[in-house]
């Protein structure tokens, strides 16, 4: 099961079984310190092991941020955020966007750090 605040990505990666609440990223759980509405989520997202049977079902949670959703049109660094997702990769700097395309990020993923094009994926040791 995977909690989600972000339904378009969730439903490119098409995990077996999601539960989305219409929250500002990083918030998927709930608000801070609000240990009520946190709690109730997590009783509806556990709940959803009892009723999704449906691969790549996503159950839409019924909790809302604020009553007028100002929070999505709050501005920048306010509140959220997002970007309508394209097929254009997108990196968090211009250094890291030079390391994908010259192919030196998997040469420094230490889970890659053993696989090559070609052969069996790496394996967890942990």
């Amino acid at each position: 099961m995977t909690m989600s605040s972000a339904l378009d990505i969730t439903r490119a990666v098409n995990p077996p079984r999601a539960v989305f609440t219409d929250f500002p990223l990083g918030h998927t759980a709930g608000k801070p310190f609000d240990r009520r509405l946190q709690r109730q989520i997590m009783i509806e997202a556990l709940s959803a092991f009892e009723t999704m049977g449906q691969p790549g079902s996503i159950k839409m949670l019924p909790f809302e941020w604020d009553a007028d959703h100002s929070w999505k049109h709050a501005g920048a660094g306010k509140g959220d955020t997002r970007q309508a997702r394209t097929e254009e990769p997108q990196y968090q700097t211009e250094e890291d966007k030079a390391a994908a395309q010259e192919g030196r990020l998997a040469e420094e993923c230490i889970v890659c750090s053993n696989w090559s094009p070609g052969s069996e994926a790496p394996r967890s040791t942990g």
